[in-house]
């Protein structure tokens, strides 16, 4: 079992999605869930914090990505290979793209699943974790 911190030290943050950059959203809320801004960062312990995402369907892409960015995703059959753009996955799932964006900044271990369990998406501006007093950050 890797090392964790308790429940109660981690911090709650809320990062509103309206109109940022796909990427440049995604690692900020890789390093916080990483918990690479505190002081007693190592990479073998899960020490990072709770990140609210609103408007997580109305940020931002540069270029002509909303069209060619595909994503990939195997069926386990032969030659079932499934792929589909950014546009339709927002159309589908709109939450899919900040999760994968986020997911393939965190480290391919153990960890990820519970660091990837701490992030949470809204795609309106309230979300329902108001008793944990999140902090709100400006990107």
């Amino acid at each position: 079992m890797p090392k964790q911190i308790k429940g109660n030290d981690r911090k709650w943050y809320v990062v509103d999605a309206k109109w940022q950059t796909l990427g440049r959203l995604a690692t900020k809320i890789a390093v916080i869930l990483k918990g690479k801004n505190k002081v007693d960062f190592a990479p073998h312990v899960d020490n990072g914090d709770y990140v609210i995402v609103l408007n997580a369907d109305k940020f931002a892409v540069t270029g002509k990505k909303l069209s060619d960015k595909i994503y990939y995703r195997h069926t386990g059959y032969l030659g079932w290979l499934k792929e589909i753009s950014l546009e339709d996955l927002l159309r589908k799932k709109p939450l899919k793209a900040i999760e994968f964006a986020v997911s393939g900044m965190l480290p391919k271990n153990k960890l990820r699943k519970n660091m990837i369990s701490r992030l949470k998406l809204f795609t309106w501006e309230e979300h329902t974790y108001t008793a944990q007093k999140p902090t709100e950050i400006k990107l």
